[in-house]
């Protein structure tokens, strides 16, 4: 192993030089590797058993777990299938067709028998604890029965047991009861191991509401108060609704009316009887929606944000020092002594890597172990085997260089002044903004008449300019590199014009037999031409702030989307066993009475009844859900509310508040408060360009390709990319350098939030600190990070 650190710009017929692999590819981590133990020298030789115990602590380091377990060899096997790609999947299938069995029982969009959704969700509980029996057996007996999610899980499946034969039974003998225990199905989806980021959302939840809880009283005593005030201001003045009911005489109308009020839904209506009486007492609703709307919903959206800042930096910093501890136990494990230092053997190394990744290539692995083994010893010492993890994660895109075809088959032409002129016509950024002032020009025209013949023929000029556009690109760049795996705009685009051109293409000829138009046709793909601007938008900087930003956002979005499916389910349970059956929803050509008041003759002369509003029902999971969708939009939910509320009782009131409490003022406000700092974070990244020691190092090393070297989706010609997308060039002489096999970082732009904040919270740890011991890690507290004498410095 003498290659030096110039030697690493590999040419691929150089790859056989390296070092042969100590481990044939694994099926799946965890199965008996053969360990040369003569190899080792200066100390114990690390066993096997302590091999896969380092690579069990490495992979739980890597994907951020934090699941104690036992350290025997069976336990250490059993661990590595718990944590199978294909046992987390079939997880997540049984508990989406455990919350998918709503669909099919009653109140059902699609009825089935009783026995045939019992019998499914017996199979969905027997899996599920299947996953809590393997659970225990790799974890230690005294945490597993601490452990509240095990707890939480066994507790459900034993109620949904004795609801299920209760509910049978009573349907056995004709008497209809509540299926009470559907609404704890989500406890599966939360409590799983699997879904630690959900339960992340759930714990900002629950520690947020002491805080909240004394803005929340305050604010109800302020909209009590102001009950109190309306009706000694109203009550007695003899004023009517638009409706006739008698205005504000009743103190729980009142309090439920201000409290719609606060959000909007019902303004200006409930002010105009006391405005038109007297135009005075608007300074009443005036001062109330100051008060309650804009001051105390603020300081709820602060209050929340501050506190769900305060404790994902806690779980940040938590993370950030349980990993370092699962590193050095790893390092531990596989230290042996040479001269005054421990370390790990450049073997032993090896294998671990190929351990905790498997399908990880040779040249990929050994560009790792440069990374690691700075001056070639052939050891790795401490600190650097302490970033194995964070090597791993950090996705490194191979790049084979590779001539253009027609350089191949014709040299002399391709290779003349001409063509190279062409070709940096084509790679020079102005051409790059001539067709982005070409598609705004395009959208113009497709925004006149169509009909008219001077636009009609302008589209197959703009037709023709976009053909040549393309076919100059791949003239200049190698084709399979124009259409790799992630060019996604190079795909879009051809689609794009290939439907332009078919459908004008189409209509023309059949608009000429005049036999029929397609213009519906041909407006499906000028709309879909219309998203061509969308290059242009990124092109701009601070535009391409905001779409970092979203992108950053998007796979923590399904954290939060678990977060409202939780929710909304257990509502939409609650709300199908209250509220099934109380309306009807009849077409709207069906003139029988019934259909005016929604089949329900409680619901007469009511503003649910006039505005037709007999399709948002409880009866079955989709129309719940698609009620409590516009419910969580808040316009006219108070129409919603008082409609159910005749249908039933004025108590279900309660029901669609205490949604509103859940899921506009805590869950709403948390997801604000996640963009708010996925913004900050995404900005100041994008400003700074942070990167970790661990790029920087790759880069060092000669052997990346830098990913900024190239803006707005240039390609390097004759470049085969393989695993992601590729990165470019800057001009034509660094491109005659580039020979054989090269690296990059992969897009940065993908990155979840959590890891950007995770990256920034270890910049900031000191390579030798070790961290505190565990049990401390465990016990980390929010207020052990904020600053005891707080200044304006320190907040800022």
């Amino acid at each position: 192993m003498g290659c030096t650190a110039a030697q690493l710009c590999f040419r691929c017929d150089s790859l056989s030089s390296f070092g042969r692999l100590g481990a044939s590819k694994q099926p799946f981590p965890g199965c008996f590797l053969s360990l040369d133990k003569s190899s080792e020298s200066g100390g114990r030789a690390p066993r096997e058993q302590d091999l896969l115990l380092a690579a069990a602590y490495v992979s739980d380091a890597q994907y951020n777990r934090n699941i104690p377990f036992e350290t025997s060899p069976q336990a250490i096997r059993l661990y590595y299938f718990y944590n199978h790609w294909t046992m987390q999947a079939a997880t997540y299938f049984f508990i989406c067709i455990d919350l998918s069995l709503a669909l099919f029982e009653e109140p059902a969009l699609f009825p089935l028998p009783f026995l045939a959704t019992s019998i499914v969700e017996v199979l969905c509980l027997t899996a599920f604890l299947g996953r809590l029996v393997h659970f225990a057996k790799v974890t230690p007996q005294m945490v597993f029965w601490k452990d509240t999610k095990n707890i939480c899980i066994m507790l459900t499946i034993v109620l949904t047991l004795i609801d299920l034969i209760v509910y049978g039974s009573l349907e056995a003998v004709n008497i209809h009861s509540v299926r009470w225990s559907r609404a704890l199905r989500p406890v599966f989806l939360i409590n799983f191991p699997e879904s630690r980021q959900i339960r992340r959302a759930f714990r900002s939840i629950r520690n947020t509401l002491p805080d909240i809880l004394y803005v929340f009283l305050l604010f109800l005593f302020s909209v009590l108060m102001f009950s109190l005030m309306a009706l000694k201001l109203f009550g007695d003045r003899g004023l009517k609704t638009v409706e006739g009911s008698p205005y504000f005489t009743n103190i729980l109308d009142i309090a439920f009316e201000l409290y719609v009020l606060v959000t909007t839904a019902n303004s200006p209506d409930v002010m105009m009887p006391a405005y038109d009486f007297n135009g005075w007492y608007s300074l009443y609703f005036i001062t109330y929606i100051i008060i309650n709307t804009y001051i105390f919903m603020s300081v709820f959206l602060a209050v929340v944000y501050n506190n769900y800042r305060k404790h994902l930096k806690n779980e940040i910093r938590k993370l950030a020092y349980l990993k370092r501890h699962k590193m050095i136990e790893a390092f531990n494990l596989l230290k042996v002594q040479v001269g005054t230092e421990f370390v790990v053997k450049e073997a032993q190394w090896r294998r671990l890597a190929k351990v905790v990744a498997p399908d990880i290539s040779s040249s990929h692995l050994e560009l790792l172990l440069r990374v690691s083994d700075e001056g070639q010893k052939g050891h790795v010492d401490k600190m650097n085997f302490l970033r194995l993890a964070d090597l791993l994660n950090i996705q490194v895109v191979t790049i084979n260089i590779k001539r253009h075809p027609l350089e191949a088959w014709m040299p002399r032409v391709y290779q003349s002044s001409a063509s190279l002129l062409v070709q940096r016509m084509v790679r020079h950024r102005v051409f790059v903004w001539v067709y982005d002032v070409i598609i705004l020009v395009n959208a113009i025209f497709i925004a006149l008449d169509e009909r008219n013949p001077f636009i009609s023929y302008a589209e197959w000029l703009f037709l023709s300019l976009y053909i040549i556009e393309i076919l100059l690109k791949l003239y200049t760049y190698e084709p399979r590199s124009y259409f790799g795996r992630r060019q996604f705009w190079n795909w879009f685009d051809v689609l794009i014009i290939i439907a332009a051109l078919v459908a004008t293409v189409a209509n023309t000829t059949i608009q000429s037999a005049r036999k029929y138009s397609s213009q519906q046709i041909l407006d499906i793909v000028l709309i879909l031409r219309i998203l061509r601007l969308l290059r242009v938008i990124v092109s701009i900087e601070r535009f391409r702030v905001i779409v970092t930003t979203l992108i950053n956002i998007g796979p923590a979005m399904l954290t939060f989307g678990g977060l409202v499916l939780v929710v909304y389910y257990v509502f939409a349970i609650i709300g199908m066993e209250a509220f099934h059956s109380k309306v009807q929803f009849f077409d709207p050509n069906f003139t029988a009475p019934d259909a005016l008041v929604c089949g329900n003759p409680a619901l007469k002369d009511s503003a649910f009844a006039r505005n037709r509003y007999c399709k948002n029902n409880f009866n079955d999971l989709a129309s719940a859900f698609i009620l409590l969708m516009e419910l969580t939009v808040v316009n006219q939910w108070h129409v919603l509310a008082g409609g159910f509320a005749l249908v039933t009782h004025q108590a279900a009131k309660l029901y669609f508040v205490g949604f509103h409490i859940v899921v506009v003022i805590l869950i709403v406000n948390i997801f604000i408060a996640f963009i708010l700092e996925a913004f900050f974070v995404a900005y100041s990244l994008e400003k700074s360009e942070v990167e970790t020691a661990i790029e920087k190092k790759i880069q060092e090393l000669g052997v990346g390709i830098q990913e900024e070297a190239v803006q707005d989706g240039k390609l390097v010609d004759n470049m085969d990319t393989r695993d992601s997308g590729f990165s470019g060039d800057d001009g034509d002489n660094k491109r005659k350098a580039l020979k054989g096999l090269y690296f990059r970082i992969a897009s940065k732009k993908y990155r979840t939030v959590d890891a950007l904040l995770q990256q920034m919270f270890e910049s900031e740890i000191a390579p030798e600190d070790e961290g505190p011991p565990l049990d401390e890690i465990l016990n980390f507290s929010p207020s052990d990070i904020c600053p005891k004498n707080p200044s304006f410095e320190n907040s800022a």
